[in-house]
């Protein structure tokens, strides 16, 4: 599963609006943001990187003015961290993921936690924006709301992913999610966001749940996510995801 895994990064990272390949490396830049979370490379499955091939890497980086940082699954490239740590690279952070296949899928509803939460697709400008405020509020200002962060999250729903949200009473948005187009047989769900004053109603399940079942109907055999922490861990248990792998995320400092 790490191969595969891995072998979506790839493809994902070349869906970018410019993408790089070098010394068995994709990067995947966006000129619209600055980002390293949205501008960042990863390595080919199998890789085994020169010297010169991360040197080469780090100068696509440094001449576009971004942080060179890269995302991966150490098993499917073992070569790959230790040529990363002699050209100076740190390990930002260290990630569990966890995958859901269609055997495993729980509906939310069946595990008697909450009733059925409406999820809904959202259809205009207004409703893309929402989305993206309330990610960034759930984030505690990771991210920033901006119109390209709108943009993104329709491209995604328009290129064959998916965004799924909760309205709010107020008409705005409680919780939302997205989840990229499949490749290679699988797709990475991410985002899941919940805005505080309306945690603990299960909305983070329901558009978990709304989405990975979307990408089985359109033929993904699994979807895989990332968790911030155990209290998330067990939403996405609950609802069929499997522990699996390992993902590391590793930059250069200037």
């Amino acid at each position: 599963m790490d191969i595969n895994v891995q072998s979506f990064a790839v493809a994902n990272l070349r869906r970018r609006p410019h993408a790089l390949e070098t010394g068995g490396f994709v990067a995947g830049f966006d000129p619209a943001t600055s980002s390293p979370y949205i501008n960042y490379a990863t390595p080919h499955p199998g890789a085994r990187p020169t010297r010169d091939d991360v040197r080469a890497l780090v100068a696509a980086f440094r001449e576009r003015g971004l942080v060179p940082r890269l995302e991966f699954a150490p098993d499917a490239a073992p070569a790959v961290e230790a040529a990363l740590r002699d050209a100076g690279f740190t390990v930002e952070e260290t990630h569990p993921y966890l995958v859901c296949t269609p055997a495993t899928l729980i509906p939310p509803h069946r595990d008697g936690r909450h009733p059925a939460v409406p999820v809904e697709t959202p259809s205009c400008d207004e409703e893309y924006a929402a989305v993206d405020a309330a990610q960034a509020e759930s984030f505690g200002g990771l991210l920033t709301p901006s119109t390209e962060g709108t943009a993104r999250l329709r491209r995604t729903q328009e290129s064959g992913g998916g965004v799924r949200f909760v309205r709010a009473p107020d008409g705005s948005c409680a919780g939302a999610a997205a989840c990229s187009a499949p490749a290679v047989g699988t797709a990475e769900l991410a985002g899941v966001a919940t805005r505080p004053a309306y945690r603990g109603r299960g909305i983070a399940g329901a558009v978990t749940a709304a989405l990975t079942g979307a990408m089985f109907d359109q033929g993904a055999a699994s979807v895989w996510l990332e968790f911030s922490g155990a209290g998330s861990r067990r939403v996405y248990e609950r609802l069929g995801y499997r522990h699996h792998g390992t993902r590391l995320y590793m930059r250069l400092e200037a």
